[in-house]
């Protein structure tokens, strides 16, 4: 028997289970969901093969999602476990998983990490938000230090650094477009 066949098989035990849990007849149950009471019956009998069709109206019915009637396997742990990497003091914390796409970060930079500039360039389009402390950015001809709720966005094929504007620790998100893509605000507040 197949898990597919085994997990059919097991349903009409389910609904059968679920129906007198809630003390509801076969004739009930089919002016609920409009299905009839031959096809109830056989479903719940394992004569009849359930349909989507079938079990839509079905969990409706008894108020339970779909996965509960299927007895769907647990999904697994939906936390997300990040890999922080350190690079020059900074942690970087990849908030995304999309190679070569759109990648989101956070970066965290320890008080008192003040370095001089060192500029680069590279393919690429990047975004910065600074969520606490004080970011100093150096692009091209400008030094700007940015404060929490601040952004920069740049192309990235414009001479930047970044770092620590003073001895107390910096963190802030980037947002970087290797091929270009320039991050929009959809929406400006008044």
């Amino acid at each position: 028997m197949t898990e597919l066949d085994q997990v059919l098989t097991a349903v009409g035990p389910r609904l059968r289970a679920l129906r007198k849990q809630n003390g509801a007849t076969l004739a009930e149950l089919s002016e609920a969901t409009g299905i009839s009471v031959s096809t109830l019956s056989r479903l719940e009998s394992g004569s009849r093969k359930p349909s989507l069709e079938l079990l839509l109206p079905l969990a409706r019915a008894h108020r339970v999602p779909l996965d509960e009637l299927v007895g769907a396997p647990p999904t697994g742990d939906p936390r997300v476990h990040l890999r922080p990497m350190v690079r020059g003091g900074m942690t970087i914390v990849p908030l995304s998983r999309n190679p070569g796409g759109l990648q989101a970060f956070k970066h965290i930079l320890p008080g008192g990490s003040r370095t001089e500039p060192d500029l680069r360039t590279h393919e690429g389009y990047e975004w910065l938000y600074v969520l606490n402390g004080k970011l100093r950015v150096v692009l091209g001809e400008h030094d700007v230090v940015l404060r929490a709720g601040e952004v920069v966005e740049f192309d990235t094929h414009v001479p930047h650094w970044f770092g620590n504007a003073d001895s107390r620790p910096a963190e802030f998100l980037s947002l970087f477009g290797p091929q270009g893509e320039r991050m929009h605000v959809k929406a400006r507040s008044r």
